[in-house]
Protein backbone atom coordinates (compact mmCIF):
# COMPACT_ATOMS: atom_id res chain seq x y z
CA UNK A 1 0.00 0.00 0.00
CA UNK A 2 0.64 3.46 -0.47
CA UNK A 3 -0.02 6.44 1.85
CA UNK A 4 0.13 10.23 -0.03
CA UNK A 5 -0.48 12.74 2.34
CA UNK A 6 -0.64 16.60 0.55
CA UNK A 7 -0.09 19.66 2.69
CA UNK A 8 0.54 23.34 2.11
CA UNK A 9 -3.00 24.19 0.80
CA UNK A 10 -5.27 27.26 2.49
CA UNK A 11 -6.42 30.67 1.42
CA UNK A 12 -4.32 33.20 -1.22
CA UNK A 13 -5.45 36.04 -2.50
CA UNK A 14 -5.70 36.80 -6.44
CA UNK A 15 -2.26 36.75 -7.68
CA UNK A 16 -0.81 35.12 -4.70
CA UNK A 17 1.44 31.99 -4.65
CA UNK A 18 0.93 29.02 -2.76
CA UNK A 19 3.45 25.45 -2.98
CA UNK A 20 1.61 22.29 -2.17
CA UNK A 21 3.42 19.15 -0.74
CA UNK A 22 2.74 15.68 -1.02
CA UNK A 23 4.61 13.08 1.02
CA UNK A 24 4.76 9.75 -0.12
CA UNK A 25 5.24 6.24 2.18
CA UNK A 26 4.94 2.72 1.61
CA UNK A 27 6.31 1.79 -1.72
CA UNK A 28 9.76 2.92 -3.49
CA UNK A 29 8.79 6.54 -4.13
CA UNK A 30 11.29 6.69 -7.05
CA UNK A 31 9.39 3.74 -8.83
CA UNK A 32 6.22 5.72 -9.14
CA UNK A 33 4.89 8.62 -11.95
CA UNK A 34 3.34 11.47 -9.88
CA UNK A 35 0.15 13.76 -10.80
CA UNK A 36 -1.97 16.40 -9.06
CA UNK A 37 -5.31 16.95 -9.33
CA UNK A 38 -7.97 19.14 -8.44
CA UNK A 39 -11.72 19.05 -7.92
CA UNK A 40 -13.82 22.14 -7.60
CA UNK A 41 -17.52 22.09 -5.72
CA UNK A 42 -19.65 20.82 -8.47
CA UNK A 43 -16.99 20.21 -10.74
CA UNK A 44 -15.21 16.65 -11.99
CA UNK A 45 -11.52 15.91 -11.13
CA UNK A 46 -9.41 17.86 -13.15
CA UNK A 47 -5.82 17.23 -14.29
CA UNK A 48 -3.19 19.79 -13.37
CA UNK A 49 0.34 18.52 -13.44
CA UNK A 50 2.25 14.99 -13.72
CA UNK A 51 5.80 14.40 -13.77
CA UNK A 52 7.62 11.34 -14.30
CA UNK A 53 9.69 8.75 -11.57
CA UNK A 54 13.16 10.60 -12.08
CA UNK A 55 11.76 14.08 -13.03
CA UNK A 56 13.07 14.40 -16.65
CA UNK A 57 9.44 14.67 -17.92
CA UNK A 58 6.66 17.15 -16.64
CA UNK A 59 3.05 17.59 -18.23
CA UNK A 60 0.71 20.46 -17.65
CA UNK A 61 -2.85 21.18 -18.30
CA UNK A 62 -3.40 24.32 -20.40
CA UNK A 63 -4.77 26.25 -18.00
CA UNK A 64 -2.09 26.45 -15.51
CA UNK A 65 0.57 26.42 -18.03
CA UNK A 66 3.24 29.06 -17.09
CA UNK A 67 1.76 29.62 -13.40
CA UNK A 68 2.66 25.84 -12.49
CA UNK A 69 5.45 23.71 -11.92
CA UNK A 70 5.87 20.27 -10.14
CA UNK A 71 8.77 18.86 -8.92
CA UNK A 72 10.08 16.18 -6.78
CA UNK A 73 12.76 15.18 -4.59
CA UNK A 74 13.04 11.69 -4.25
CA UNK A 75 15.22 11.62 -1.41
CA UNK A 76 12.67 12.67 0.19
CA UNK A 77 9.50 11.19 -1.08
CA UNK A 78 7.63 14.17 -1.79
CA UNK A 79 6.15 15.63 -4.93
CA UNK A 80 5.44 19.43 -5.02
CA UNK A 81 3.20 21.81 -6.99
CA UNK A 82 4.47 25.42 -6.90
CA UNK A 83 1.47 27.35 -7.69
CA UNK A 84 1.99 31.48 -9.08
CA UNK A 85 -0.52 33.91 -10.09
CA UNK A 86 -3.54 32.12 -8.88
CA UNK A 87 -6.90 32.99 -9.85
CA UNK A 88 -10.14 32.84 -8.00
CA UNK A 89 -10.84 29.75 -11.08
CA UNK A 90 -7.98 27.73 -9.20
CA UNK A 91 -10.01 27.45 -5.94
CA UNK A 92 -10.53 23.65 -5.79
CA UNK A 93 -9.56 20.79 -3.36
CA UNK A 94 -6.10 19.58 -5.04
CA UNK A 95 -5.03 15.43 -4.55
CA UNK A 96 -1.51 14.17 -5.07
CA UNK A 97 -1.51 10.01 -7.20
CA UNK A 98 0.91 7.78 -7.65
CA UNK A 99 1.19 5.51 -10.70
CA UNK A 100 3.27 2.72 -10.63
CA UNK A 101 2.28 1.47 -14.32
CA UNK A 102 4.81 1.89 -16.81
CA UNK A 103 2.97 4.80 -19.69
CA UNK A 104 3.77 8.22 -20.94
CA UNK A 105 2.94 10.44 -18.19
CA UNK A 106 2.17 12.98 -20.83
CA UNK A 107 -1.77 12.12 -20.10
CA UNK A 108 -4.59 13.74 -18.31
CA UNK A 109 -6.18 10.48 -17.51
CA UNK A 110 -6.99 9.95 -13.46
CA UNK A 111 -7.08 5.83 -14.45
CA UNK A 112 -3.53 5.53 -14.51
CA UNK A 113 -3.25 6.34 -11.04
CA UNK A 114 -2.91 3.64 -8.65
CA UNK A 115 -3.27 5.83 -5.37
CA UNK A 116 -4.57 8.91 -3.94
CA UNK A 117 -4.48 11.25 -0.95
CA UNK A 118 -6.86 12.94 0.81
CA UNK A 119 -6.55 16.08 -0.48
CA UNK A 120 -5.61 19.64 0.68
CA UNK A 121 -8.08 22.84 0.12
CA UNK A 122 -6.99 25.72 -2.09
CA UNK A 123 -9.01 28.78 -1.99
CA UNK A 124 -8.12 31.61 -4.05
CA UNK A 125 -10.02 35.26 -3.44
CA UNK A 126 -10.79 37.50 -5.61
Amino acid sequence: QVQLVESGGGLVQAGGSLRLSCAASGRTFSSAAMGWFRQAPGKEREFVAAISRIGGTTYYADSVKGRFTISRDNAKNTVYLQMNSLKPEDTAVYYCAARYSRGTVVTGSPLVYDYWGQGTQVTVSS
